[in-house]
């Protein structure tokens, strides 16, 4: 059953509310990550875990996400700085996907199956049902990110997904809004309506953002700026 989000006036209480936290810088190493960009549209940036060991043990990253690319149990027992795991992404082959899901970890997991040759809606509900996150990149095929919208917009988990640019993120947005909203997601993706996301009600953009955790970006900085081009974020709320 379709969601009612209500559409009113582009004045808002919060005018970056869609977006707030939505960006999730992708760092190559620790490094990048201390240079990664700060801001309210910046959540929590993603480093691999890989590149957290033989970090300073008195270095502090603060809050980040962290992408397994490497055992966890390696993670634990290997010597890193500090840091506040958000959350774990992980990539899972259809092979590999019920390890993945079986993963314990002290952070909530998302999981980015590999979605070639495998039923998209099932495998969506089966991280669901895992109580797990499922990740989707932009640039996968509308009809995936349809069948994965479709499973989350009523779940309790979330989605978070990957884009290349700022546009992938308008599209994402407004695939979410339309998957809610039971309107043509496929059309949506293609051609993002702007103004319709810039005039979502802040009980509409938080019902948004509840399914759409976050996005991976790795020019997160150029994301944002497409984002204030086109309005939805205050040119005068600048980031560093």
């Amino acid at each position: 059953m379709p969601i009612p989000l209500t559409l009113g006036v582009p004045h808002r209480p919060d005018p970056n509310a869609l977006v707030h936290g939505l960006l999730q810088p992708v760092c190559a190493d620790a490094p990048s990550l201390a240079a990664a960009p700060r801001g309210a549209e910046y959540g929590p940036p993603v480093v691999r875990a890989s590149s957290l060991l033989g970090t300073a043990e008195s270095d502090d990253l603060g809050r980040v996400v962290v992408h397994l690319d490497i055992d966890p149990d390696e993670l634990r027992a290997g010597r890193t700085c500090g840091y506040e795991a958000v959350r774990f992404h992980v990539d899972a082959s259809a092979a590999h996907l019920a390890d993945a899901l079986a993963l314990r970890l002290p952070s909530p997991l998302v999981v980015f199956p590999v979605f070639d040759a495998i039923d998209v809606a099932e495998t969506a509900e089966a991280v669901v049902f895992a109580h797990r996150t499922p990740g989707i990149g932009v640039a996968d095929t509308p009809r995936r990110i349809a069948d994965v919208l479709a499973v989350v917009s009523h779940a309790d988990v979330g989605l978070v997904a990957r884009a290349d640019d700022g546009d992938e993120v308008l599209s994402i947005l407004a695939a979410t809004v339309a998957s809610l909203r039971g309107d043509d997601i496929a059309a949506a993706l293609a051609h993002p309506n702007v103004a319709a996301l810039r005039a979502l009600i802040p009980e509409a953009a938080e019902a948004v953002r509840e399914v759409l955790l976050g996005i991976e970006i790795a020019d997160a900085v150029t994301a944002r700026a497409r984002l204030v081009e086109v309005g939805l974020i205050a040119e005068s709320g600048a980031a560093t």
